[in-house]
């Protein structure tokens, strides 16, 4: 059994434990640590170290003088030596356009992936309560996007005439 899976089951347990009432996930921690449910594993501290690195620079942007905000460290999951790894880099120190195509590609099919299942999500609570009106979804965010450009245009206007 997986790591993931010994959480998921951990988790079941919790909520069967609680009477299925809504928990923050640090909770269910010390429940698991008092109950010696859970214990660190050896490598843990590394893998923890390197999953706090990525979280960092998942979050770490700059804003251009034009007012947009950019990600800018990347990451693309690459085969080396028939095992996957992730990849990091820095947009700044000009990694290879073959990375970059790579780890953009990467994250709209992140975000794809996000939004499929938050549509079967949706449809799934629609259709066990349909009884109420369902929860409408949108998932296009062309208007959206031209909403912030737009406004990307006026701050900057703004400022070029202060």
């Amino acid at each position: 059994m997986s790591y993931k899976e010994k959480m998921q089951k951990l988790s079941d347990r919790f909520f069967a434990e609680n009477n299925h009432q809504l928990a923050p996930a640090r909770e269910m921690a010390r429940w698991a640590i008092a109950n010696k449910l859970w214990a660190p594993e050896p490598e843990l501290a590394e893998e923890k170290c390197a999953n706090d690195f990525s979280d960092a620079m998942r979050e770490q942007y700059i804003t251009t003088a034009d007012g947009r905000r950019i990600r800018t460290k990347h990451a693309a999951r690459k085969e080396i030596n028939g095992k996957q790894q992730t990849l990091w880099g820095d947009l700044f120190d000009n990694p290879p356009r073959d990375f970059m195509e790579t780890a953009l590609q990467q994250r709209r099919q992140q975000i794809y992936g996000d939004c499929k299942q938050l549509r079967n999500d949706t449809d799934f609570y629609n259709e066990e309560h349909s009884q109420d009106n369902p929860i409408q979804l949108v998932l296009d965010f062309e208007e959206e996007l031209a909403e912030d450009a737009a406004l990307r245009i006026m701050e900057l206007s703004k400022k070029k005439a202060a």
